[in-house]
């Protein structure tokens, strides 16, 4: 049996301000309605058992919320609190398989890849099953159509008879533009997919052999494995201790028994925005124009917009990529798409929320929209999901009006529980204990308006909560 393992950990700060750090892209829709996390289990052949996810601690509610969505179940989601690259995270996925009796077959893909033609990608698949079946470790290669300089490139050897797969000569790192011509002129190289398939033992036999201490590492902390509903909690302490490294060096990069399946499926790791640019459907001048808001162009060429909630015009320019959300801003070259990494590190030595966070924050009840804020106040827009509740709480420096905008409201403040009807409101004094459910079938949104002198989200002592956040 094949099980599926999704890593879900990567933050994309090459696709900010689209993407957070607690909103990564994985879990955006770039592409169509569903999130680049929810293609990646849609699109998996039948037959294949439930997948295993790996993810930051810091997203377990938004993978479960989405997987809830689509209707899928999962074997678990494993909890990283601190990401230590792929050869750790296929690494714990490998022992909680072996020590559930399972020595099942890896099947791992990144969350955030776009793969248009499935058919091929199924194909692919069961030639990598019989490969793996045979204690091959297979990755796969996507057949090169330029000289991409965004990926590494796996060089391969023609020493079998079959054409379905290629013994691994060599892997290379990102090359530069001419090496790269090199590369898809001689024929003899592959894309480093990041995707792999092989037996849980195997792979954990070999890592054993080329990095002992990150399989010391993972198996200390798996051996008090906290089951929390689809949660996996593993010993942090003992995986902070494991080195940080790739599956490519720890292992793929010497063991014998590697191979290469090739892969032609219409492929892309949506790295930059420059790469969404590319396989998006353009106008007749070449311009992608997306989002919820209304974008206008006038005499505009080659140039990706993107509006998430209001007009915006563009005149005169080309191969410009610009992102307007809630929040922030971009306006970059095309071809400079790479240096946004640059922008994201000093926002992030500056502390900036913008980092962090989008104006609509996401929790595992509902989210927040931060409408206004000022010296002393702060207006957001909550919604709560039907049958959700916040935690029990209270707060030392604020107190809260809350008015019903939609739904039915129920509210604990103090001694008192009570409801609240659309354009009814209440007040939450400083230091009160309170907490707001919804009851109803439909959404509840009320508008919250927070007066104090300190108005930090970090203001919040639960006593009780149903997701068992701090």
């Amino acid at each position: 049996m094949i099980t599926p393992v999704i890593l879900s950990g990567g933050s994309g700060t090459r696709l900010w301000p689209l993407s957070r750090k607690l909103h990564p892209k994985q879990f955006i829709s770039l592409v169509n309605e569903t999130t680049l996390f929810q293609d990646t289990i849609l699109r998996l052949p039948e037959g294949v058992s439930e997948p295993l996810i790996i993810c930051n601690e810091e997203h377990r509610f938004l993978a479960a919320e989405q997987l809830r969505q689509i209707d899928k179940k999962t074997k678990g989601i494993i909890l990283e609190s601190e990401g230590r690259n792929t050869a750790p995270a296929i690494a714990l996925a490998a022992l909680h398989e072996i020590n559930n009796n399972h020595d099942s077959i890896l099947f791992v893909l990144s969350a955030d890849h776009i793969i248009k033609d499935i058919n091929s990608f199924h194909q692919s698949i069961e030639i990598a099953k019989e490969l793996a079946e045979e204690d091959k470790l297979v990755t796969f290669g996507i057949l090169p159509n330029k000289p991409e300089t965004a990926y590494g490139y796996i060089e391969i050897s023609n020493s079998n008879s079959s054409n379905d797969y290629f013994n691994i000569k060599s892997f290379t790192e990102k090359p530069n533009q001419k090496n790269a011509k090199k590369y898809l002129d001689s024929g003899n190289y592959l894309w480093n997919s990041g995707m792999f398939m092989f037996k849980s033992s195997v792979y954990l036999n070999e890592l054993e052999k080329f990095e002992p201490e990150i399989l010391s590492a993972c198996k200390k902390s798996c051996t008090t494995e906290n089951i929390d509903s689809d949660f996996i909690r593993i010993d942090n302490d003992a995986f902070h201790q494991c080195p940080s490294e790739s599956i490519d060096y720890a292992v793929m990069e010497h063991t014998k028994n590697g191979v290469v399946v090739p892969l032609d499926a219409n492929w892309s790791d949506v790295g930059s925005w420059s790469s969404l640019w590319d396989v998006k459907t353009k106008d007749n001048n070449d311009n992608v124009s997306e989002g919820e808001g209304e974008v206008v162009l006038e005499d505009v060429k080659n140039t990706y917009t993107y509006s998430s909630n209001r007009l915006v015009s563009v005149i005169g320019v080309s191969n410009l990529v610009i992102v307007d959300t809630q929040d922030a801003l971009l306006v970059t070259d095309k071809q400079q798409t790479h240096n946004i990494k640059k922008i994201v590190e000093r926002l992030q030595n500056d502390k900036r929320s913008e980092v962090e966070n989008h104006r609509k924050v996401f929790r595992p009840w509902g989210y927040y929209d931060s409408v206004d804020s000022g010296e002393g106040f702060q207006v957001k827009r909550i919604v709560v999901n039907s049958g959700a509740k916040l935690s029990l709480q209270k707060h030392k420096y604020r107190a809260e009006h809350w008015v019903v905008v939609k739904g039915t409201a129920l509210v604990t403040c103090g001694d008192r529980v009570f409801e609240l009807v659309e354009n009814q409101s209440t007040y939450i004094p400083q230091g009160s204990l309170h907490r707001l459910e919804n009851h109803q079938d439909i959404p509840l949104e009320i508008i919250e308006i927070q007066t104090g002198g300190y108005l930090g989200e970090d203001d919040i002592i639960r006593l009780g909560d149903d997701y068992l956040r701090n």
